[in-house]
């Protein structure tokens, strides 16, 4: 019997991916273990391995194709002795409609949840030249029972509205009052209302100029940090600590480091230690020492992490990732520099595993190399904290009663305040800033 091959859910988050590559072609014979495919999600491209053997009678859906379904039938593989005959009719997975422009929604379409105006609006009719025509609901009925044409009779109320009278001296044949003088003479056309959250892509394109723009498809990737974070905003109640360090005595140590590091046969450092490498260790051993930050939350418990895992926000084309540096209050500023060099460039390949990259009990965000100041990171749950870190900038500092210029680093701790209260996360961030003035700890 033909056996279908359906689109694997290569995370707990997948729920669609691209079809980057096949590997196999119809009419190839394949064993369990050889790689048939490369798929994309929203993190990673992995190769996709079969897991029964036969021949592959059928592709359903081509290489580059995007936006394919988990469990979506992908390919059939016809067992020994079975020809394409046996394959019947696979079912292909719906393509995807090509999005069309939508009509503007009458008020009644706009959701129960958006707030109502305090004067309830007119719907809008066209005009012939394809302005919006401003009437009383009133005024509307009356023109449509005479058979008038309401984008041709001039309005008189505020801002050009046509209002009952108008109709009426439409119908007579009478000249319209004039509108008062403080009122405009012509129909102006109204401030654009707010667009609401969820607006479709028609409604938010008419606030811009035909011409003015190009439109780039959200990747699976974009769909998914855009999902995580709001929900992450909209769940979890943020609060935010921040603190000045001085990075003098962490600068002065690292050079001390990479300055004794072994060379290899060629001449080249076994490791160089980066400031984030520091941080990351600080932050490591931070949690170590306050345990009870290091949790997470759930409905029904609090889960505290009897590992520190340290995931570490990687910019990549498209996106972010973090992958996780594992026990990292236990390794090595050396283990940590090289580790993470590795899984920062196949982050950036798209090659990490989903265990590289999923799970970690906090992270940490370094926009310090850009110039960034300071800032506030969105908690990426399960986490419960991440550490936001800014530049280090030579400042005038107070040092035994002398001014002093010294290398000020600022960082924010975002936490979730339901697992880590004011007090418990100052006193995480006092531990960060011990470490990170007297870094000779973090060797010990």
């Amino acid at each position: 019997m033909p056996i279908n091959i359906l689109m694997p859910a290569l995370s707990p988050t997948m729920e669609e991916g691209n079809l980057s590559k096949w590997n196999v072609k119809e009419g190839d014979k394949v064993k369990s273990g050889d790689v048939i495919a490369e798929i994309e999600t929203d993190k990673a491209t992995m190769e996709v391995e079969s897991i029964d053997e036969g021949t592959v009678g059928k592709i359903v859906v081509a290489e580059g194709t995007q936006g394919v379904k988990v469990n979506a039938l992908i390919a059939v593989l016809l067992a020994d002795g079975e020809d394409s005959s046996a394959i019947g009719r696979a079912p292909a997975p719906e393509a995807k409609a090509e999005a069309k422009p939508e009509a503007a929604p009458t008020p009644a379409a706009v959701p129960a949840a958006t707030p109502a105006p305090a004067a309830p609006a007119a719907a809008a009719a066209p005009a012939a030249a394809g302005d919006r025509v401003f009437a009383s609901p009133l005024a509307r009925r009356i023109a449509k029972e005479a058979g008038l044409d309401i984008a041709k009779i001039a309005g008189t109320g505020p801002h050009g509205r046509v209002i009952q009278a108008d109709v009426e001296a439409a119908k007579s044949g009478a000249p319209a009052k004039a509108a008062p003088t403080s009122a405009p003479q012509a129909a102006a056309a109204p401030a654009p209302a707010p667009v609401p959250a969820g607006a479709s892509d028609a409604q938010v394109l008419k606030l811009f100029a035909e011409g003015s723009y190009d439109l780039v498809p959200h990747d699976n990737m974009r769909k998914t940090i855009a999902r995580r974070l709001s929900e992450s905003k909209q769940t979890v109640p943020h609060f935010y600590l921040t603190i000045d360090t001085d990075l003098d005595a962490l600068l002065a140590l690292r050079e001390q480091i990479n300055g004794a590091a072994p060379k290899d046969k060629d001449g080249n450092p076994a490791y160089k230690i980066s400031v984030n490498d520091m941080i990351i260790k600080a932050m490591a051993l931070s949690l170590k020492k306050v345990p009870a930050a290091n949790a997470s939350w759930t409905g029904d418990n609090m889960i505290l992490h009897k590992v520190v895992d340290v995931g570490v926000a990687v910019s990549i084309p498209g996106g972010l990732i973090t992958p996780i540096v594992r026990n990292a209050d236990q390794k090595t500023l050396s283990a940590i520099s090289n580790e993470m060099k590795d899984l920062a460039k196949r982050a950036r390949d798209r090659k990490l595993k989903p265990e590289e990259y999923q799970g970690g009990t906090t992270a940490v965000s370094n926009l310090g190399m850009f110039g960034v100041k300071d800032f506030a990171a969105i908690i990426s749950p399960p986490h419960a904290t991440i550490l936001a870190v800014g530049a280090g900038i030579p400042k005038p500092v107070v040092k035994g009663g002398e001014i002093k210029i010294a290398t000020v680093m600022s960082v924010t701790l975002s936490t979730d305040h339901r697992v880590v209260d004011g007090a418990l996360g100052a006193e995480l961030m006092q531990a960060f800033r011990g470490y990170i003035e007297k870094p000779m700890g973090m060797l010990v």
